[in-house]
């Protein structure tokens, strides 16, 4: 599919708020089998966590896959066919190559925002003369305060990445792009929709901290139902005109 004929809806800023309410919906179905998904992918990112250095990057790398997996369960539930293991693994079956490479772009932009944020951004003799001479407690907030311009320029420049970032795997699977027009096309998307995309982050902030809290038991269904909500929006903004898709 050519990228630049792709339609890509502006939504009412109430559907932030029917993204999460639809995306429990589809957790409803089978919210045994999302928990059991949901902890075997967590054992499985553990597991590579332990991994010094190369555990980490091939999580990162890997990790549009797995979305990929959910997002292909998320299609099938919604056909009312079952949930099962082998859709956390499908996404290694269809598109990996420009998945990984999303994976790949996404981790090189963070290290790239980090480096030059800290190369530009952080004064290194200010930051050791706010803490020489300093009892611990009094040097970490002084490390803190100095470091604070540098930490919120990173959000800063986090945001447009994560914005490409958001719907490109979904795109890559059933709209067949490559990783860089998956992104662009992503990008485009949540800028045409900042407004719903405020109201889902505020809700989902919300309810994410609400989940926390007793013992982050509630962390085992929220964020099954984030994943599903991403889905939901991908459907909102992309497949409202109900076109064909290639899976």
């Amino acid at each position: 599919m050519n990228d630049s004929m792709m339609k890509i809806e502006e939504v009412p800023a109430s559907n932030g708020w029917l993204w999460i309410k639809e995306g429990f919906s589809l957790f409803k179905k089978n919210p045994g089998m999302w928990i059991v998904l949901f902890l075997i992918y967590f054992i499985i990112a553990f597991l590579m966590s332990l991994v010094p250095f190369i555990g980490q990057i091939g999580l990162n790398l890997i990790a549009p896959v797995f979305v990929a997996g959910f997002m292909l369960a998320c299609r099938d539930l919604e056909a009312n066919k079952d949930l099962e293991i082998n859709h956390l693994f499908a996404g290694f079956k269809l598109q990996a190559t420009p998945l990984i490479t999303v994976g790949g772009i996404y981790m090189v932009g963070i290290i790239a925002i980090v480096g030059i944020v800290f190369m530009l951004g952080v004064d290194r003799e200010a930051l050791k003369n706010a803490t020489e001479g300093l009892n611990p407690t009094d040097a970490e907030v002084a490390m803190m305060t100095t470091l604070t311009k540098p930490l919120l320029m990173i959000m800063l420049l986090l945001v447009p990445l994560m914005m490409a970032y958001w719907f490109a795997p979904p795109l890559v699977l059933f709209k067949g792009l490559s990783a860089i027009d998956a992104m662009k096309q992503s990008f485009l998307a949540c800028m045409r929709n900042m407004l719903p995309f405020l109201v889902y982050g505020l809700l989902a902030m919300v309810l994410l901290i609400l989940a926390a809290i007793p013992f982050g038991i509630g962390l085992l269904v929220m964020i099954p139902v984030m994943m599903a909500s991403l889905y939901v929006s991908y459907k909102d903004i992309f497949e409202s005109d109900t076109e064909d898709n290639r899976l």
